[in-house]
């Protein structure tokens, strides 16, 4: 009788180890997969839209200024004195995966409107997700009294802008980010015949984190077929990133006349090479209008 019961318990034992061995390997196997946070610390590069989307239910009031360029001379503080342009902007996160914003620009005194919608979020794990996808899509109104030089009547249509961008972006490391943006931007009005209603163009962005709050920016965008093309004054902003807990600080030198997409594209920006490189920097304040305990109910 003793040894029958040690065979059962001998039997239980190698069982019970089985099967342990097994919800470990299922365990292993599993495709254990985490989102990748913080590629960029803005939802801006400097001016284009980044692969970074805010969590939900947060409202990011965001103040864009750039002041004149630093070849104006010591008379004039080296552009200091003077404000090129401001944007006043609210982003606010619908979901996780999509986030509306409206902005309001000294410059032709332009109203934008935008919508982002993540398609694709990079992931770590067994079965990760090598890139992020996002796509934007918004519109741009002139604003101004008499915006056109000729008798042309301005009425809505001839006001008004569109632009489509597909972002794909990868945190290539802890501390290096690059993204890729093609983007058609669409002026219904142009005030000459030779000049494209429709521009074509890629923004390249790229950040490196040089310490915990602390990072490298590059923001440049070539447009395909502009006229006249000028690669001296393709839009391009180098700067840092400065992170303070709620806040994000971004000091940068830029050539850009304007601060959406289509100025920044279609209207002419300064030349590097020429000295027309203005400082400037962007504010962004976090707000949390809504939890997700509070969606929930």
């Amino acid at each position: 009788m003793k040894k029958i019961f040690n065979f059962y318990l001998i039997l239980i034992c190698m069982s019970t180890h089985l099967g342990a061995q097994g919800m470990l390997d299922s365990i292993e196997t599993e495709p254990v997969k985490e989102r990748v946070l913080n590629a960029f610390k803005s939802t801006r590069v400097i001016n284009s839209h980044s692969m970074e989307m805010l969590p939900f239910g947060n409202l990011d009031f965001r103040i864009l200024h750039r002041f004149d360029y630093l070849n104006t001379g010591a008379e004039n503080f080296f552009g200091l004195d003077n404000a090129r342009t401001m944007r006043l902007g609210l982003d606010y996160a619908v979901l996780d995966n999509l986030t509306v914003g409206i902005g309001r620009s000294s410059y032709k005194k332009e109203f934008d409107a935008f919508v982002r919608y993540r398609i694709l979020w990079q992931t770590e794990g067994l079965k990760n997700m090598p890139i992020s996808l996002i796509y934007t899509v918004g519109m741009i109104y002139n604003g101004q009294k008499n915006p056109f030089t000729d008798s042309t009547a301005a009425n809505f249509t001839r006001r008004t802008s569109y632009y489509h961008q597909v972002l794909i972006g990868r945190k290539i490391s802890n501390r290096f980010t690059l993204q890729l943006a093609p983007m058609i931007v669409h002026s219904n009005y142009v005030t000459a015949d030779f000049i494209p209603n429709t521009l074509f163009a890629t923004e390249i962005g790229l950040r490196y984190k040089i310490t915990h709050r602390l990072a490298i920016l590059v923001d440049y965008t070539f447009p395909f077929n502009s006229f006249p093309s000028d690669y001296t004054r393709h839009p391009l902003s180098i700067g840092v990133d400065i992170e303070t807990g709620g806040h994000v600080f971004q000091l940068h030198l830029s050539n850009s006349a304007g601060i959406n997409e289509r100025a920044y594209l279609r209207d002419e920006n300064g030349s590097w090479f020429n000295g027309d490189i203005g400082f400037g920097f962007n504010i962004s304040r976090l707000f949390q209008i809504q939890n997700r305990r509070d969606w929930k109910k």
